[in-house]
């Protein structure tokens, strides 16, 4: 029987789809923070007076920060994973072209019996 071998520290990050997921993740939570700052800072509706004017308002907070986390961060996790099999365009400008979107044909062999 072989020896258990710890793996190092970062091994998670070599790998080339959690380095990917990962990244959007970050992106995702930074949206959530700026999105949680924009409510506070604009208070629509008196939403931050509402907040703060409870008695727990730092578990509230913590609460809608994690939920725009949950989804901001699935968001771009999932259109990460989505945008995995297209292929780059020549142009150099983001967006999604016509030409971009074309069908790539896949062999398909028939099953025999």
């Amino acid at each position: 029987m072989k020896p258990f071998r710890a793996l190092p520290i970062g091994w998670i990050f070599q790998v080339p789809l959690f380095r990917l997921l990962a990244l959007n993740l970050g992106i995702g939570m930074a949206a959530a923070a700026i999105m949680v700052g924009g409510l506070l800072l604009l208070n629509p509706h008196r939403l931050r007076d509402l907040i703060l004017a409870d008695a727990s308002s730092g578990a509230a907070l913590i609460l809608l920060l994690f939920g725009f986390v949950i989804t901001f961060g699935s968001a771009a996790m999932g259109a990460a994973i989505m945008a995995i099999g297209r292929r780059p365009t020549s142009g150099g400008g983001g967006g999604l072209a016509a030409r971009a979107c074309e069908a790539i044909p896949l062999p398909i062999r028939a099953k025999s019996d």
